[in-house]
């Protein structure tokens, strides 16, 4: 990775942060904390893979959320770094429950499908607030993006939550569950791959220096 350190460009690149945008990211991390609780009681009482995964997810948004706040005042290139750690992190998540999915496959114990469907079903509305708050920001620099795509993914995945819900009711099986969880695995890889890529180009922009 270039190295970069903010000249006078790079720190006249740093706009005015809109109150909105920080306000909404201060909602944010605080719905994401508590849905991490949440969520980790449904997984472990439901035994959902999908729910743990998205569990973690949750743990990760609040975080990415609370540097986000950090960086929100700082030059171009300390936005640029935050995102890219972001999106590391993206890629890690989906390698760890890539690992967990292939373990309980292994294991083929299907999970209680009501608690699943309804913790599913609140995490959905909770992102689906959190979406539409971040929905004005989402076409920022990387460190915006890198915040809109998290909120996205994660409201697509409470939808895929929930129909895997349906579906270990229907078919008595764990498969479902374990597809979903590799989705959204698959989700995190890519918005990984995204996130870095504009990450990494901010970093090499004119507006910073190695």
């Amino acid at each position: 990775m270039p190295g970069c350190s903010c000249t006078e460009s790079c720190k006249s690149s740093n706009t005015a942060v809109s109150p909105r945008y920080r306000r909404a990211l201060w909602v944010a991390l605080f719905l994401n904390a508590v849905m991490f609780v949440v969520e980790i009681a449904g997984g472990l009482k439901s035994g959902s893979v999908s729910l743990l995964a998205d569990a973690v997810d949750f743990a990760g948004d609040a975080a990415n959320y609370g540097i986000s706040l950090a960086v929100l005042s700082m030059g171009l290139a300390w936005r640029a770094r935050a995102a890219l750690i972001k999106g590391l992190t993206m890629g890690a998540y989906g390698v760890l429950v890539l690992a967990k999915t292939a373990w309980a496959a292994a294991l083929g114990v299907p999970p209680e499908p009501m608690t699943m469907g309804l913790v599913a079903l609140l995490a959905l509305a909770v992102n689906v607030g959190v979406a539409i708050l971040l929905y004005t920001f989402r076409n920022g620099d990387a460190n915006m993006r890198s915040v809109w795509l998290c909120s996205r993914n994660d409201a697509i995945g409470n939808v895929a939550v929930a129909i895997a819900a349906l579906g270990v009711f229907g078919t008595g099986t764990a498969w479902p569950d374990l597809f979903v969880a590799g989705v959204m695995a698959t989700l995190a890889l890519t918005a990984s791959v995204v996130v870095v890529r504009q990450a990494r180009a901010e970093l090499a922009s004119p507006a910073c220096v190695s």
